[in-house]
Formats: C-alpha cells, structure tokens, sequence
C-alpha cells in the first residue's frame, strides 16, 4: 500500500535522507507517550509525513513556515481535498492538451503572473502554486526581494500536476496537524512535555551563487543561523529534544567551522546526502550535511552497541564474561 509522502518538489527536501534522521532520533524515542512533534521550518515535509506513520506515540504535530503561500498549501490539502483534486485536474488537462513548448511556456508565464498578484482564494492560489512547483526550472521555489516567484519554464514532457492519492493520504495525516504561519520562534509555546523539534532550516549557503535560501523574501542569514541556534538553546534549557539539519561548510572549507563553533555544546553528526536541484549539473552529486542533537543516544548508537555485544558472544569469550558480570 502505497505511503503519505510530500505534495510538492522542494529544494534540500529530506526524503532521501530519512532513514538517517531515524537512526538519529532519541534511542527511547519509541517508548515516549503523548508525543507532542514541532517542525519550525516545513518545507516539502517529508519528515513530518515519515513521523506520522512510523510513530504511533505523535499525538499531536505542528508544524509552521514564514511562507505563507506553502502554508496555504498545507491547509488546503488538509481541509479541502477534494476541491483542490478538481481544480488541479482542470489546469493539468488545459497544460497538458498544449502540445508546443512555446504555447506551453506562454500558459506557465500567465499563470506566474497571476499567482504573483497574490489575491487569490486559497484553492486557486494553491492550484497555481502546485502547478508551478510541477512545471517550473527544476522545480525549484524561488522569490525575489518583493516576494515574487521568479523561477523560469522548465520543459517538461508529461508533468503530473494532479496526484490524487497523495492529496487524499496527506490530508488524513493532517487532520491531526497543527499548522502556523510566522517566525520559527512563535512554536515555542506548543512545546509540552514529550516534545520534539526538527528543525530544516534554509541552509547556510557553500558558496557566494547558492540561493538555496531564497525561497522567501526574508533572508535567513548567519545573524538568523545565530538566532536559531539561541532558539535551541532555549529549548533544551525547557528540557525539549531537539534535532537539527543544515549544510555542511567544513566539508566544502576545511577552515569554515562555523557551525563546529556555534554548535560545540550539542552532538554534531555528519551525513551524507546527494543534491540535484542545481543549474550547473558539475555542482550536483554528494556532500555532507550536520545533524545537531542534545540527547547522548541515539538509535544508532543503541544498535552498534546491540551489535558489538553480539560479536563479543560469538568471537571473545573473556570479553562475553566481562559484559554479562557488568
């Protein structure tokens, strides 16, 4: 049976990366009770949607982002389903039925404009919005300094623009799904008890070119990484879990330690991730990212030491006495 996954194309979208993250959570993180799952920065949520259905103890999840046309999005899947399936049909089939790239490209353009007047009702601003994440340059979301989406055509053959199944799966994951549109701070207060963050903030940039940050008109510079970092701080001082991802600088500079610096007092891990969303396809492939965490054991430190105690009993005797004497 085929799994919720996210509704959209995003740029540093973890889905690749989210067997990882598991391997990252709370060792315990299984047995919490009445977990209460933050997620600051949504993005194309692909780790939301994983949370929701590998762990039964998320009773509650909230989710926020500073874009309010991608948090649109979210509500509109989760309460009008249906409406949004039948708007999306009914633009697939008018794109679709263009058979020359430029007839193609002067229908995405008008949507563009269109979209970029920002008055429309939630359904239409969704639908454009879903088309243009679709049809768009490598379906990158990208604004300029007025806020106004700016990524050019992208010629694809056969687009799907209307993926039923998926809308339908994610809206019934949503229903239980508290969703914000603000400053990642503003989540704070949803925090209770059990509670986990995962933060995927806009990425620290590798190089002066990146723009993988840009997909709002707010910058989210190292002043901000800063105030997310003291956000973090605040956190753990309230007892909360939390788990960060972001680039990795000193894979690309040995000598940036910036985040190595700003992130000292938590657990630092390093993954490995592929990027493809890039113009240049020279720049695409392999690099690593950090995680940042404030709880000692993770799941994978409780399988390696599984494991180890394993091959102590097959492989060393003395050492198999030592263990079980403990």
């Amino acid at each position: 049976m085929a799994k919720a996954k996210p509704f959209i194309k995003w740029v540093g979208g973890k889905g690749q990366l989210i067997e990882q993250l598991d391997t990252q959570l709370p060792a315990d993180f299984d047995n919490w009770d009445n977990v209460t799952y933050i997620e600051p920065f949504i993005g194309g949520g692909a780790m939301l949607f994983y949370m929701l259905q590998r762990f039964p103890n998320i009773q509650r999840a909230v989710i926020n982002d500073i874009n309010p046309d991608l948090t649109t999005c979210y509500r509109t899947v989760r309460d009008t389903p249906e409406q949004l399936i039948e708007s999306l049909k009914d633009i697939e089939a008018a794109y679709l039925a263009l058979k020359m790239d430029e007839e193609r490209r002067e229908f995405f353009m008008a949507v563009r404009e269109r979209y970029n007047e920002k008055n429309l009702d939630p359904i239409e601003n969704t639908t454009k919005f879903f088309f243009l994440n679709r049809t768009c340059f490598n379906g990158l979301y990208r604004v300029n300094k007025k806020g106004l989406f700016n990524v050019p055509f992208g010629k694809y053959k056969n687009p799907t623009i209307c993926d039923p199944e998926t809308i339908r799966k994610d809206s019934l994951l949503l229903q239980r799904v508290e969703i914000l549109t603000g400053d990642f701070e503003d989540t704070f207060v949803y925090a209770n008890d059990n509670t986990f963050f995962y933060f995927d903030p806009p990425y620290r940039p590798l190089s002066d070119t990146s723009s993988f940050n840009d997909y709002t008109k707010e910058a989210f510079n190292d002043d901000a990484q800063i105030r997310l970092k003291r956000y973090c701080d605040r956190i753990n001082e309230a007892g909360f879990k939390f788990m960060l991802s972001n680039s990795d600088c000193k894979g690309k500079n040995e000598e940036d330690n910036f985040f190595d610096v700003l992130y000292a007092a938590y657990k630092i891990e390093r993954v490995m991730a592929s990027r493809n969303i890039n113009s240049n396809p020279q720049k695409r492939g392999k690099l690593t990212e950090i995680l940042v965490h404030n709880y000692p054991n993770t799941k994978a430190k409780t399988l390696l030491h599984d494991e180890s105690e394993i091959a102590i009993l097959l492989n060393n005797e003395p050492a198999f006495k030592q263990v079980i004497n403990q």
